[in-house]
């Protein structure tokens, strides 16, 4: 079946600039379709958005992540894989808050999907696939399974990714 979107809005969309991680950089000139999709073979939600044909938002939903509103009509996260905070400008309050109750959905499915696949290999943990020393002999986890390698790639990023959001809280510009 592959990936479906599951909910979809619209907003402006920023990213943190990278040199000061403190000012927003616009990424679309105008609100686009941001979109929350669900990959049932990969058991990953992912927050997607398009500029034409320019991807400007491809996140993977993970349990360590917190979806912060930091004015009535904006919000923002980090993702720690894609090496950036993104934020979302909204027409309306009420826009912002149904966008950040699917974060939180989708963000405890994740984490009870990843809780599901530890278990998974713990009970497909046997006898047989350890070595004379005991050691298992595939590196594989439930991280690499599902395709998440946050705790491989920076071990220490998922312990930054929550207090960075709250430090970098940037209001939105009002004009």
């Amino acid at each position: 079946m592959g990936e479906q979107p599951i909910f979809s809005t619209r907003a402006h969309v920023f990213q943190i600039d990278p040199s000061t991680k403190k000012n927003w950089v616009p990424t679309s000139k105008h609100a686009v379709t941001v979109s929350y999709f669900y990959d049932s073979t990969r058991n990953v939600y992912r927050i997607i958005s398009l500029d034409g044909s320019k991807a400007i938002i491809n996140s993977t939903i993970t349990p360590n992540m917190t979806f912060t509103k930091t004015s009535q009509k904006f919000g923002q996260w980090a993702d720690s894989r894609a090496n950036t905070v993104y934020g979302l400008g909204f027409s309306s309050e009420s826009h912002l808050s149904k966008f950040a109750e699917k974060f939180a959905e989708f963000k405890e499915a994740a984490r009870l999907a990843k809780e599901k696949s530890q278990e998974k290999m713990e009970l497909t943990s046997t006898p047989s696939q350890e070595s004379a020393t005991g050691d298992l002999q595939s590196p594989l986890t439930p991280e690499s399974i599902n395709g998440t390698d946050d705790e491989r790639i920076a071990p220490d990023a998922s312990q930054n990714s929550e207090p960075r959001t709250e430090t970098n809280a940037v209001p939105f510009p009002h004009r």
